[in-house]
């Protein structure tokens, strides 16, 4: 072999040395950042993790109110049938129609000269006409119209 020759084949050695060390440096840097990679998706399963199990809970918590409300709806239902079978057919009907008008509550308790249907205070005149009325008359707010309910605290 020459010494050119061989010149060349020092020089391609050395080149493909740098080369090497190039590629070795690259890897390097790809395993770093695929191991900060790797620990971040560690880190983001573990906060998905605690977050579907608050998830979970919530809805745990959601199904066990439902369930409760729905026990509670079936309750009171039964005791309404139960108290409509002893009120006059006409006051059933009358206090429906006020309760479809006013948002859902059709009869609301004088307490303290204020219906509690409005929160308005009746003034003397409408107290006086309550106060004139017969214990078995139907009485209603001239505010908001709902059926007053008299008890021994309505300020009369």
């Amino acid at each position: 072999m020459s010494p050119k020759d061989l010149e060349k084949l020092q020089h391609e050695i050395a080149s493909l040395a740098k080369r090497q060390g190039d590629l070795e440096d690259v890897v390097l840097e790809v395993m770093e950042r695929r191991e900060g990679a790797a620990e971040r998706a560690a880190e983001l399963t573990g906060r998905v993790a605690s977050v579907q199990a608050k998830v979970d809970d919530a809805v745990a918590r959601r199904d066990a109110a439902t369930a409760t409300i729905d026990a509670e709806a079936a309750t009171v239902t039964k005791e309404r049938e139960v108290v409509a079978g002893s009120v006059p057919a006409d006051l059933i009907k009358l206090y429906d129609k006020v309760r479809a008008r006013s948002g859902g509550v059709g009869a609301a308790r004088l307490y303290q000269r204020r219906c509690e249907g409005c929160r308005l205070e009746l003034d003397i005149t409408e107290l006086n006409e309550v106060r004139k009325a017969a214990a078995d008359e139907i009485v209603r707010c001239e505010n908001c119209s709902r059926i007053l309910v008299r008890t021994s605290d309505s300020g009369l």
